[in-house]
């Protein structure tokens, strides 16, 4: 059944890939005001997230982020669709590495250093990736989790490597980072997943106890490969701008955690900037730190 159900859809799917962008924000609203007013998907994870986050907002605030992230994901859904199809010129337009992100990357290139990137889910972070393949010197492979079915795989997976972007598989990412140390490459990272409590590192991130996965820190100190954090900022509506920092330069030197705390604490600044566009649906704080039993 659900094989049917997937090459009923893939023509809905290549077909909304295919719209001018207008009318594929058009179609954003409609799917906006069924999503936020009438089926209310995570409503209450939403405006829990906003509370805990921002205590110091009021409850006026929040509510205006909350409609504001729910256009945002809207129109990111659809633009994720519209990867099958967008060219490289309108691609650029519409996701541009800033200037100094640009020569920091062939910098980096021309010195013959590997890079980890480490982001979150924030802005349109798929955007990102066509973007810096085209236009970065650096292969680039993307850490991901392939999904259940093979052929909703086989359809993200077409969409994330139009623009030469690769892809590794979460559970074999350091044994291919060490099959292809002899490549200057580039293997991006998203930090801001919900892992396992017991393995996670535990930091205060937007003013919670939250766990986060340390998978970054680890590859990266295995490979010495500098740590670059990834921004990406929604200029307006449809637009965004992608920036880049080293934020360790010798990652086998740093004390453990220091990675992890760093990363965290320039996303959570990011979010703090430009709320909205970050991903509050996640169940991002669905796990408690276990409590040590108290000592006599």
């Amino acid at each position: 059944m659900s094989i049917v159900l997937y090459y009923l859809l893939l023509p809905v799917v290549y077909f909304i890939s295919i719209l001018p962008f207008p009318l594929l924000y058009g179609l954003s609203d409609v799917f906006f005001c069924l999503l936020y007013y009438v089926v209310g998907y995570r409503k209450k994870v939403v405006l829990q997230n906003l509370a805990n986050s921002f205590p110091d907002k009021s409850p006026e605030e929040r509510a205006r982020i909350c409609r504001d992230f729910y256009r945002y994901f809207c129109d990111l859904f659809l633009e994720t669709f519209k990867t099958l199809t967008i060219s490289k010129a309108a691609m650029l337009r519409h996701c541009s590495l800033t200037p100094e992100t640009v020569a920091l990357f062939k910098r980096l290139h021309a010195e013959g250093k590997s890079v980890v990137l480490v982001m979150g889910h924030k802005g349109n972070w798929e955007w990102a990736g066509n973007s810096f393949s085209i236009l970065c010197p650096q292969q680039l492979y993307v850490v991901y989790h392939p999904l259940a079915s093979k052929h909703y795989d086989g359809l993200m997976y077409r969409m994330r490597t139009r623009f030469g972007t690769k892809l590794i598989a979460m559970q074999d990412t350091f044994r291919e980072m060490v099959k292809l140390r002899g490549e200057i490459n580039a293997t991006a990272l998203i930090a801001d997943q919900s892992p396992r409590p017991d393995t996670a590192q535990w930091v205060n991130f937007l003013h919670q106890d939250t766990p986060v996965f340390t998978g970054t820190e680890r590859i990266a100190s295995k490979m010495n490969y500098q740590v670059v954090y990834v921004s990406v900022t929604r200029t307006k509506r449809g637009y965004y701008s992608v920036s880049a920092e080293v934020l360790v330069e010798s990652p086998a030197q740093e004390a453990p955690g220091n990675i992890t705390t760093l990363h965290t604490a320039r996303l959570e600044a990011d979010i703090i900037d430009q709320p909205a566009t970050w991903l509050w649906s996640h169940r991002r704080w669905k796990h408690k730190r276990k409590q040590e039993p108290a000592t006599v």
